[in-house]
């Protein structure tokens, strides 16, 4: 009997099964260092085993059909009217974008049929748009004989989110889930991309949690871009000024009390205040997870959300309760937001056999304030993008609905 998904893959693309090849592209969770990927610092990220797969049959004409199985329709386009974005398209628009993203990067790829499925929650704040925009990238490319390396890859899913769905995102979270690797972190710093991994060790002691609050996010619609903006205003006054910088992440501690007396606007100086201790708490981030010092890892991530919900303002009640009530949990050691904020999901470590009281007394306190409750994943942190090998009698992790 033929697994769930090939069948419905089937059902999308009739066809002999030998031609269809299988993807996966984990979610990314952010240890430390948020709202830096685009003000030219430091992330910590990681890759999670929950993420999108993406069934793949090329076809002979260029043509591009693009199925889900939480979603109804199909869309399909073909070359060049591909190259238009079209709200219409719906969801279709992160693979529709990687197409003409790889053909604008020089890189032909064949038309084909993509089916697609998640184990990511939506809205989470765990990256599924980047998840779906590298699987398709790296699809597409497998299918046509070609390997760009993983970083060339990553960009253009970038270019792809930026420009042709218009999410001005950064680059930290299509590089995470390019180049993830099971049992580290990744110390990324923007400038260079000299990625790093950091081996988080003592895993059978530690868990990493993380809390939807399923209250979603939506970058388009949000003030995420304001946020952009505001950073871009507050280099802008200090280049002026005579700084011999590139980005706010370029900020030495010991200038912040000078680089605040340039900036002068109350709000402009609370977004350079979060990127320079934000910078600054990543790189010791790192150094500490490697020694596997989990309870000074967790103060800086009690830190760091507090400097995301007092100077950056990208907290709000549901993520401050999720966090504040982790923070009072026997074995755990800290807990803060992940991803840009305005909903979305915390993180925290707790200490294994903490668990099952850390969720029901966290699930006790949000619930009780909103009237639902949160959801839970474990996460074990995972590879980047590959292919998998797969036969007829094999299943695999099914969709989330």
């Amino acid at each position: 009997m033929r697994p769930a998904w090939l069948a419905e893959f089937l059902a999308f693309s009739p066809g002999p099964a030998e031609e269809v090849r299988l993807f996966f592209a984990p979610g990314r969770v952010n240890l430390l260092g948020e709202h830096l990927d685009y003000n030219g610092g430091t992330v910590l990220p990681a890759a999670i085993q929950v993420g999108t797969w993406c069934a793949i049959r090329p076809r002979a004409e260029r043509r591009w059909r693009v199925g889900s199985h939480t979603e109804s329709a199909v869309v399909e386009a073909a070359w060049p009217a591909i190259r238009v974005p079209r709200a219409a398209h719906g969801f279709a628009q992160y693979p529709f974008g990687v197409v003409v993203m790889l053909e604008a990067a020089g890189i032909a790829v064949p038309g084909a049929d993509c089916y697609f499925w998640g184990t990511v929650p939506q809205g989470a704040g765990l990256s599924s748009s980047a998840s779906l925009e590298v699987v398709t990238a790296y699809a597409l490319t497998a299918v046509a004989g070609q390997t760009p390396d993983r970083v060339t890859l990553a960009r253009i899913a970038q270019q792809a989110e930026n420009a042709y769905v218009g999410v001005p995102c950064g680059l930290m979270d299509q590089l995470t889930v390019a180049l993830g690797q099971a049992g580290h972190a990744l110390l990324i710093p923007l400038p260079t991309l000299a990625v790093r991994a950091v081996p988080v060790p003592h895993a059978q002691d530690w868990a990493l949690v993380i809390v939807d609050s399923r209250k979603p996010h939506h970058l388009v619609a949000s003030p995420y871009r304001q946020r952009r903006q505001e950073c871009e205003a507050a280099l802008a006054r200090l280049q002026q000024a005579g700084w011999p910088i590139q980005a706010l992440a370029d900020i030495a501690p010991e200038a912040l009390p000078q680089a605040l007396a340039i900036v002068r606007d109350p709000v402009l100086q609370r977004r350079v205040r979060h990127v320079v201790s934000e910078q600054q708490r990543t790189l010791r981030a790192a150094e500490v997870l490697a020694a596997g010092d989990f309870v000074a890892f967790g103060q800086l991530m009690n830190a760091s959300h507090r400097s995301l919900q007092a100077d950056y303002d990208v907290t709000g009640p549901e993520l401050d309760t999720l966090a504040e009530a982790a923070w009072a949990v026997p074995g755990c050691v800290g807990s803060r937001m992940t991803g840009a904020g305005f909903g979305g999901s915390t993180i925290a470590w707790v200490a294994r056999d903490a668990v099952d009281a850390f969720q029901a007394q966290v699930r006790a306190t949000y619930a009780a304030r909103f009237g639902r409750e949160p959801g839970f994943l474990v996460a074990e942190l995972g590879d980047g993008v590959h292919e998998v090998a797969w036969t007829n009698e094999e299943e695999i992790p099914c969709a989330s609905s």
